[in-house]
């Protein structure tokens, strides 16, 4: 043991493997950068979440487990199940609390992984803003047709509590 740690030119070797891992480092980290200004939720999440995302990108089923990790309140995004698999067509999303918001739009994911973790950012904001809208436009009716208490149960927390 003592004879291969001390073998002529060993130093030499291990300095060149260093440098070589460092070059790979950078690489890596020069990569994961561009991703993160592509899709800039990436900056929230650690290294190796991302580096998982972005392996399994091809398969949206798989990211689907880190959508919590990139989208703060979002547990994850819900499938047309009625599909082959692997799954792409989002119907919905589900909150860590385990509130449902179904979309109005199904959004079909087509790789790379940044571009459609985008898509689903702006799928989120539109179905909010409709759905938004629409409470909106009932809850001027509280008194005239359905109380507030009852509407209230029509609407996910956050409208609920925006529209009022």
């Amino acid at each position: 043991m003592i004879q291969a740690a001390t073998a002529e030119g060993r130093l030499d070797k291990l300095k060149m493997y260093e440098a070589e891992i460092g070059a790979c480092q950078k690489a890596l980290n020069e990569q994961l950068e561009s991703k993160k200004k592509l899709f800039p939720r990436f900056y929230f999440v650690s290294v190796d979440i991302l580096l998982t995302i972005l392996s399994n990108g091809q398969n949206p089923e798989l990211v689907n487990a880190y959508m919590g990790d990139c989208f703060d309140g979002m547990e994850f995004i819900m499938f047309d199940e009625s599909q082959e698999r692997p799954w792409k067509n989002v119907t919905g999303m589900k909150a860590k609390d385990g509130e449902v918001v179904p979309w109005n739009t199904m959004l079909k994911l087509e790789p790379p992984v940044e571009t459609y973790m985008y898509d689903i950012e702006r799928g989120m904001q539109k179905t909010l803003v409709e759905i938004l809208e629409t409470a909106k436009s009932n809850a001027e009716q509280w008194r005239l047709e359905q109380p507030r208490e009852v509407w209230l149960e029509d609407y996910n927390a956050q409208i609920a509590l925006l529209t009022t």
